[in-house]
Formats: structure tokens, C-alpha cells, sequence
């Protein structure tokens, strides 16, 4: 009896009341540190784990905390999955990891998003890429993303291109491509002919054969595979 009431009493704790939709509601109920929380896009009974970064930020202090929808940094995590991996979301939220196409749309959805994207390469240099806007149809339509303009960052624009593109996988090819370019890339994304951003890429370390790698095309070029990526989100202002 003990144990269940202790253990009642340690979810109660590590769980906000009410119920957050994402990092920024976690952050608002009292849950400052940067990890792994459960957040509740889909209602009371559909719990999601999330990597909440909830460090100051480069950019400008902007109260809204960042959800973290995608994360390489080891490749401890295999990213050449099929359609319906992405779509319900694969690995661990305190490592790689990608939240899944669906979670994502019922976030973007809920509210006005921004998309930042860091990454490092290996000698060191940490750069990012931040877009105005950032949200997902639903699955009817592809899964399409919407994208808005580049911001600002170091990291350059490659993901622009990507915008308006159905999401395709090796088992649902939506690109432009004659060919299916998450085969020819060994990944999954927003792909058009064939792409400018490859975070789902097979983790290799540094300079790899051409498109096959974890790339953004305007820092590193399309023949180095980047140690770092994650993409991240946070309500926008209004």
C-alpha cells in the first residue's frame, strides 16, 4: 500500500496541474528546468513525452519555453522508418528522438507556432535557423508543412524550399521527385527535389558521401553530416 501511495503522490508531482499542451504551459505552471515532461495535445488519456527547453534564449526573452519535435546528437536512434513510425513518433524523449507527425499537427493546430532549428558540426560551432511560423496539416493532406520566412541565424535559410511539401517516407513517397527521395537520401522530411535540410538523414560523422547524412545544405553543404540538430518550437507572439 505504501508504494502505491508513494507512487501516486510522485506522479502527482512530476506531472502540472492543469494539464499543459506544450513546454510553455509546463513552464507557466512552475517548471522551470530544462527535460523530459508530459505534455497533453490530445486530451487527458493521450500523454506524450517531450524534451522541454527551458534554457535562456539567444534569440530575444520571450517568456514562451521551446518543445523540442525532433533531436539527433548520437545516433543511437535509427531515422530511416516508415510512415507509420513518423506518424505516431519514435525514440526517447531524453535522446533522439522525433515526436510524430500527428502530435505535431494537433499542436499547430492549437496555436500559432515558430520553428527555431539548432545544430553544431563537429569542430564545435553551434549555429541556428529561426522561421516566423511553423505548423502541420493533417494526415488527409499529406501531412503538409507550412512554413514561415526566415528569420534570422547563422545556420542560413534551407528549409524554405521545404515549404508546402507533403511529409514522404520510404513506404509513402509525397515528393516531387520522380524518385522517392527519402530512399535516395536515407531519411523521411518534408522532401521536394530532393531537399535543402535532411535532419532525419543517417547519423555519420562529418564529411560523408554526398545527400547521405544529417545535412542543412547553407551551413555545411550537402557532403558533411552535422553532430547536432534539433528542431524546437514555441507559441509565437501575436
Amino acid at each position: 500500500m505504501l508504494k502505491v501511495v508513494l507512487a501516486a503522490l510522485l506522479t502527482a508531482v512530476a506531472r502540472p496541474s492543469p494539464l499543459p499542451t506544450d513546454c510553455s504551459d509546463v513552464y507557466k505552471a512552475g517548471w522551470g528546468q530544462s527535460g523530459v515532461y508530459a505534455i497533453y495535445p490530445a486530451g487527458p488519456t493521450s500523454p506524450v513525452q517531450v524534451y522541454c527547453d527551458m534554457s535562456p534564449d539567444r534569440i530575444d526573452t520571450s517568456p514562451e519555453k521551446w518543445t523540442v519535435i525532433q533531436r539527433r546528437q548520437d545516433g543511437t536512434v535509427n531515422f530511416y522508418m516508415k510512415w507509420d513510425h513518423y506518424k505516431r513518433g519514435f525514440g526517447s524523449a531524453a535522446g533522439e528522438y522525433w515526436l510524430g507527425l500527428e502530435t505535431m499537427h494537433l499542436l499547430t493546430q492549437a496555436k500559432k507556432y515558430e520553428l527555431k532549428v539548432d545544430m553544431e558540426d563537429f569542430d564545435g560551432q553551434n549555429v541556428f535557423a529561426h522561421y516566423s511560423s511553423f505548423s502541420v496539416g493533417p494526415e488527409a493532406e499529406g501531412y503538409k508543412l507550412s512554413l514561415g520566412s526566415f528569420v534570422k541565424g547563422a545556420a542560413g535559410d534551407s528549409l524554405s524550399g521545404h515549404n508546402g511539401m507533403k511529409f514522404t517516407t520510404i513506404d509513402k513517397d509525397q515528393d516531387t521527385n520522380e524518385s522517392n527521395c527519402a530512399q535516395l537520401a536515407y531519411g523521411a522530411f518534408w522532401y521536394y527535389n530532393c531537399f535543402g535540410a535532411n535532419p532525419n538523414g543517417i547519423y555519420t560523422w562529418g564529411p560523408s558521401p554526398r545527400a547521405h547524412g544529417v545535412q542543412w545544405r547553407s551551413f555545411k553543404g550537402l557532403e558533411y553530416s552535422l553532430k547536432t540538430i534539433v528542431m524546437k518550437i514555441r507559441p509565437a507572439a501575436e
